[in-house]
């Protein structure tokens, strides 16, 4: 695991120096357009639709849409000179409950390693923030864009930052497309699912959780590799249901079967 960059968490007066560190990885499937005739690798280029030819990038402005066919033009000097945190300094704003934090405001996430000579501080913020249950919101610079954070204890042991959304780029509940009321529910239903959920609670271990689809798509290259034929699998209906008791109640005892296997 390689660091990006090497840097520091402030707040107040002290400076921690850390290291940061891509903490997940995407492992979908990667596809390569290839052209149909020849199964030639293409490639993406820059074309201007005006002058009918491919721009190189020393050609490229950035301009920002105002109007529709409307841009305001930058020039990279413009952008440089705006004002912007220090990319080597994880600044902390304000310390709030790890609790008040919805979910949906947490993008990609890093971790934060503590440099030489920083792993007391670094030890004493995150037995602090732990003790306390507090998450730290900062900002810090990420690929020349300045980005809110959120830092807390990951696993016990280290300092984890989240990038996070601003307010106004998290969609309000409010616009959704379709409305609908709240339909009345009866009690022995209520109980039901509430029991449903029991049944189905466990401890959150996610090392069982896998990619079907992944795993499906790398025996299918593999299949292809060894010249096998390819068996087609067929798709199975959904049952229709027809009474939410009724399917309630079969989900539970299906829930208590496979909760009693287990325990045998």
């Amino acid at each position: 695991m390689r660091p990006l960059w090497k840097g520091s968490i402030s707040f107040g007066l002290v400076n921690i120096p850390v290291r940061l560190y891509a903490a997940t990885e995407r492992q979908a499937p990667h596809f390569t357009q290839l052209h149909d005739r020849c199964r030639t690798p293409l490639r993406h280029v820059r074309f201007c639709p005006r002058c009918e030819r491919e721009v190189g990038l020393e050609e490229v402005v950035r301009g920002y849409q105002v109007d529709p066919g409307r841009f305001v033009v930058f020039s990279e000097e413009e952008l440089r000179a705006l004002p912007l945190p220090s990319g080597r300094t994880v600044e902390i704003l304000d310390f709030v409950d790890l609790k008040e934090i919805d979910p949906v405001y947490f993008d990609r996430t890093y971790y934060l390693e503590p440099l030489e000579g920083g792993e007391k501080a670094y030890a004493l913020l995150r037995r602090a923030m732990e003790g306390t249950g507090q998450a730290a919101v900062a900002r810090v610079l990420i690929r020349s864009r300045e980005a809110l954070a959120g830092i807390r204890v990951f696993d016990g042991r280290v300092l984890a930052l989240h990038l996070m959304f601003y307010a106004q780029e998290v969609r309000p509940v409010d616009e959704l497309p379709r409305r609908w009321s709240e339909p009345e529910v009866d009690q022995r239903e209520l109980d039901m699912a509430v029991a449903l959920i029991g049944n189905l609670r466990a401890p959150f271990s996610p090392e069982k959780y896998r990619s079907r689809y992944r795993e499906a798509l790398s025996a299918l290259v593999q299949r292809k590799l060894e010249g096998q034929e390819l068996v087609e699998v067929e798709a199975r209906e959904p049952a229709r249901v027809v009474d939410l008791m009724e399917a309630l109640r079969e989900s539970v005892r299906q829930a208590e079967e496979k909760r009693s296997r287990a325990q045998a």
